[in-house]
Formats: structure tokens, sequence, C-alpha cells
């Protein structure tokens, strides 16, 4: 028996992270009733997406240009390199407007569960741009999981020699958080990253 159109759509929304099978037919069902406003233009930024989008050689960030606009901005602090995990924490760190440098997206975390060793990332390039000098600080800005914090001490020595600094994002009770909300890692994790006041 065929698989309709309609089913189709609803299969394939619920592919996608946070929809399942019921919140994919909500979603098929507004396209599908707003059909020129919504399902039309996605359809069709989909299919520019799908034609248009690739993976910048330098960094790994998505655009629609290679290199990308971060890359090719020369605004950007050439002498910062901050290394995260995915694209989505590119995304992150822009949007705070706080970070004015360039980035290295590794494509994942080291994982000898989901066996996923250094050839899997985009390890060997990170060190060949710190080894080919004019970077004067390496943030490494891995999630605060095991398998985070394994890649950032992995890559951290990979790193020793090739740039003057390697820094790690600060880890702990975040602006607005009460104690008694947090896990006992987070809190763990603060204590041991305490500063002076003064």
């Amino acid at each position: 028996m065929a698989v309709s159109d309609l089913d189709r759509l609803i299969l394939l929304l619920a592919k996608l992270p946070g929809l399942g099978p019921r919140s994919a037919r909500r979603a098929a069902l507004q396209l599908i009733k707003r059909r020129e406003a919504l399902l039309e233009p996605l359809a069709a930024a989909l299919a520019a997406a799908a034609q248009n989008v690739r993976v910048c050689s330098i960094c790994g960030n998505l655009d629609t240009i290679d290199p990308c606009g971060i890359c090719a901005d020369p605004r950007r602090d050439r002498a910062l390199l901050c290394v995260v995990e995915d694209v989505a924490d590119v995304w992150a760190l822009e949007r705070s407007g706080a970070y004015r440098g360039l980035y290295h997206v590794l494509g994942g975390t080291l994982s000898a569960l989901d066996g996923r060793g250094p050839e899997e990332l985009r390890i060997a390039p990170l060190i060949a741009r710190a080894g080919a000098g004019g970077i004067a600080e390496v943030i490494l800005a891995t999630s605060a999981t095991v398998e985070g914090q394994t890649t950032a001490h992995y890559i951290a020595d990979r790193l020793a020699g090739l740039a003057p600094s390697v820094t790690r994002l600060a880890h702990g009770v975040p602006v607005g958080g009460e104690l008694d909300y947090l896990d006992d890692g987070t809190l763990s994790t603060a204590l041991k990253a305490r500063r002076a006041v003064r």
C-alpha cells in the first residue's frame, strides 16, 4: 500500500527534533490549512536551503557562501578562536552578541560509546588552524557533559604549545538561577570555579 503525500509529510515532520507523531500531525494540518501563507513559502525555503546552504570550508559553519559570513567579516577579531560542538552553538553565541572572534565547529564530541573518535570530528583542521599562527587565544566552548569535558581536555592537550592561551567557558550558577533548583554537578562546578569579589 502506497503512502499518501499527507502521510509522508507527517512522517518527515515527525523526524524533526522535538516533534513526535502527534505534533507532526498538528503541524501538517496547519500547513495544509494555511497552504498559501505557510506551506508554499516553506516548500520554497526548503528547496532553496537544500540548493544553496553549504558547510564553510574554514570553520564548519553553515551559510550560503564559502567562506561563511563570519569568516569573511574583516571586523572579526582573528586572534580569537572559539571551538564549539555544533552549528547551533555558533548561533547561540552570535545571538548573545558577546563574542566577536572566529569559530571552529567540531561536528560533535568524542564518545567511545558511540564510536566517535578524533578522526570523526574536525580536530585535525583545528590543530592546523592553531598551528598556522595568528591565534592568540583558543576558547573551548564545549558542553559541560562528560563527552564535552573529555573533548575539551583532549583538544587542550593537542593544542599545547600551538596557541599562547587556551581557555574554557565558565560553568556554574546561571544568571538569575536559584541554588535550590540547580543540580549537584552545577553547584559543585560553581563552587570549584569561584572567584574573589574584590
